[in-house]
């Protein structure tokens, strides 16, 4: 009888077990779902969330930051992170060197050895940031996050001690030429003039690898990718239960894209930049703030961790005063603080509210941000000796740099109120330049004619 009961209590612990790893797997994939970020998967309904499991996403070093597009994916990561699952980031110092065909009609340009190190260096330090910047804004809701942390793995750790013979005799004897031939992006690329490299059709190859790879060392049962990338991850589960035995799954994103259905990302020339180097944290601002009616909530939905209840609220009180962009702010708001953190959020504030004629947020803005707002407006530099001039008027500042075409003009100007100083209107034609007011961080000075001509000056 003893020996009976301990086999049902065994029995009964396991069952117990299984349901509530299933259950914890299946309310994190419900809530990707429920947003609209599961395009396409295996069977993933039969993922376990066994302690200590794994979910990686890759990342090839093609430029050096990631991009919007590639945002879907980290928040993804994200939401399995918090629902208790390891998160691993593989930057492909190995695969990018290889080139993925997936939605490409050309062969990728051949990374250099110098732009790839620079390139898995952006990366990393995007991954970090928006991993943080997540604790923190977990934190600012009484939630603390200290495990599972972000892995971020280079792929040419393990490639580079696998010699040539050993990949063919290997590694890609498991793969079938067949199956291979019959994937979406091998079909389109051979449709085509240029064709395809034997270097690109190997591709799925190395990345079926890097899952095995990951399951055997790092406990990885799931792999997220782009809408592009389902023929490439479904390799990797058929490769992984060839070679082990076991069920791992894949599961793929939606590709973002502008209205007219044009995906977003820097092959087409469209990419909005998660580094403020290349897309100022004002502008990834305003790009969001820009985003149509038609597409504010699925974005809400996707790019934010605002419950779907708190979505519907914003929606409502958007659509009774549409004109007050109340659902795209907020948007905005939770993506740049996101990527950039509370201070990058201000930035963009403030920049926008410069933009809108505020001179106390135009003071408080670094020289660098100065210069980054500014950077498509013409530029004048000009020697610090005049600032020690007592007699320099606004009106011969405006002549000397070009932003009126003659002292004539600019007075006619500053008589009908079209002439700015640091978004502050000049009010008289004698008006004269003081240092301690008109010189802004990184010594610098703003003039502005009508709403929207700007003139940057440099003093040097």
């Amino acid at each position: 009888g003893t020996w009976r009961r301990w086999t049902m209590s065994r029995g009964v612990l396991r069952v117990c077990k299984r349901f509530w790893s299933s259950l914890s797997a299946d309310r994190a994939l419900q809530s990707l779902s429920e947003r609209g970020l599961l395009h396409q998967s295996t069977r993933v309904g039969q993922l376990e969330h066994r302690p200590g499991s794994a979910v990686y996403v890759g990342f090839d070093p093609t430029a050096d930051s990631l991009h919007v597009g590639n945002l879907l994916a980290i928040i993804a990561l994200l939401h399995l992170r918090h629902a208790g699952y390891q998160p691993i980031a593989v930057v492909g110092g190995a695969t990018g060197v290889v080139g993925d065909p997936s939605g490409r009609l050309t062969e990728r340009e051949k990374l250099e050895s110098e732009g790839l190190e620079k390139s898995v260096a952006g990366i990393t330090e995007t991954l970090t940031r928006i991993f943080q910047n997540d604790e923190d804004r977990c934190a600012s809701r009484g939630v603390t996050v200290e495990e599972p942390r972000l892995k971020i793995l280079n792929n040419a750790d393990w490639w580079n001690g696998v010699s040539a013979t050993e990949f063919v005799s290997d590694i890609a004897r498991a793969f079938r030429l067949t199956s291979m031939l019959g994937k979406e992006s091998v079909k389109q690329r051979l449709q085509t003039e240029e064709g395809m490299s034997c270097t690109e059709f190997l591709y799925p190859v190395f990345q079926a690898y890097d899952f095995l790879h990951l399951h055997r060392h790092h406990n990885c049962w799931l792999q997220l990718g782009g809408g592009d990338q389902w023929g490439n991850i479904t390799a990797g589960c058929e490769y992984v239960r060839k070679m082990t035995g076991k069920i791992v799954h894949g599961l793929t994103l939606p590709l973002l894209t502008t209205i007219s259905g044009e995906k977003i990302g820097k092959s087409v020339g469209n990419a909005v930049w998660l580094s403020s180097e290349k897309t100022s944290c004002y502008e990834l601002y305003q790009y969001f703030v820009r985003t149509t009616d038609q597409d504010v909530r699925r974005f809400l939905e996707h790019f934010t961790f605002l419950p779907l209840e708190e979505i519907q609220a914003i929606m409502r009180e958007h659509e009774s005063s549409p004109e007050k962009f109340t659902a795209q702010k907020c948007l905005a708001e939770h993506v740049t603080r996101l990527v950039h953190g509370e201070s990058g959020l201000q930035q963009a504030l403030n920049a926008t509210a410069v933009l809108f004629g505020d001179a106390d947020a135009l003071r408080k803005l670094s020289g660098a941000a100065l210069e980054q707002l500014f950077k498509d407006a013409p530029s004048v530099e000009l020697p610090s000796e005049l600032l020690a001039s007592d007699d320099l008027t606004i009106l011969e500042l405006a002549v000397r740099t070009d932003t009126v075409p003659s002292n004539y003009h600019g007075q006619k100007l500053i008589r009908h109120g079209g002439l700015y100083i640091n978004a502050v209107r000049v009010s008289s034609t004698e008006e004269l330049f003081q240092k301690d007011k008109d010189l802004l961080s990184g010594n610098m000075t703003i003039l502005r004619t009508g709403k929207k001509s700007y003139r940057l000056i440099k003093w040097r």
